[in-house]
């Protein structure tokens, strides 16, 4: 087989792709949007106190990370069904992402918010703020700093992760690749072109993860080179 620099130039900016990448790229931010809301409620719920409350939390984290996200966006798709629930193929495949993707993060998120020393809710206790203000002025700017980068590598992943909903004929950056191959039969200057579509996603995703942890780090850093005011002392 012979390369064929033509069709490498002609498809690296076939709209057909690109529509695919930009699918991807859609699948990926709502399926992202889905896991943080669950994985958000999980982390609060193993945190709790109450053993019914831990519990439900819990399984769900062991069932979704200890099973292939691959089997799980099947028995979404063709096993639901089977139950009376029937569900497209977009929102089988931001389901069972999103869900997959909620287990991982619970772990993220618990983690920074435990980090957060005890010492600063309890302080917050003190002065009378309720929890949920706890949370949203003291402790998640905090978190934030350690719960960030990972959080970033997770999108990372899940925008190549996003590829096995080819499996149940979601059209996305790979399902239209491996249809255009078939056609085209340019296997190899075409699969190209998608692995630099997928690199061209996460090198600009990291791009903007550093963004993000500098502005998150900044944010709380104790404030440097202060002038301090003449009557202060």
């Amino acid at each position: 087989m012979i390369w064929d620099w033509e069709a490498f130039f002609h498809y690296i900016h076939s709209p057909y792709l690109l529509t695919g990448a930009g699918v991807s790229l859609a699948l990926s931010i709502g399926a992202m949007l889905i896991g943080l809301v669950l994985g958000g409620c999980a982390a609060m719920m193993r945190m709790s106190e109450q053993r019914w409350v831990r519990l439900p939390a819990s399984g769900y984290v062991w069932l979704f990370r200890g099973t292939p996200v691959l089997v799980q966006l099947i028995i979404i798709y063709t096993g639901l069904p089977q139950l009376g629930l029937q569900l497209g193929v977009v929102a089988s495949a931001l389901i069972g992402l999103g869900v997959n993707e909620g287990a991982y993060l619970a772990e993220i998120i618990r983690s920074g918010i435990s980090a957060v020393p005890k010492g600063q809710f309890e302080a917050a206790r003190a002065i009378g703020m309720t929890w949920p203000k706890t949370m949203r002025i003291v402790v998640l700017p905090q978190a934030m700093r350690i719960i960030i980068p990972p959080l970033g590598n997770a999108f990372n992943g899940l925008m190549k992760t996003s590829s096995l909903a080819s499996v149940i004929s979601m059209e996305e950056l790979l399902r239209r690749t491996e249809l255009l191959v078939q056609v085209q039969f340019k296997v190899l200057e075409i699969f190209i072109v998608s692995a630099l579509y997928y690199l061209f996603l996460t090198t600009v995703w990291g791009l903007i993860q550093s963004r993000l942890e500098a502005y998150a780090s900044r944010s709380v850093a104790p404030a440097a080179n202060v002038p301090v005011p003449a009557d202060a002392t």
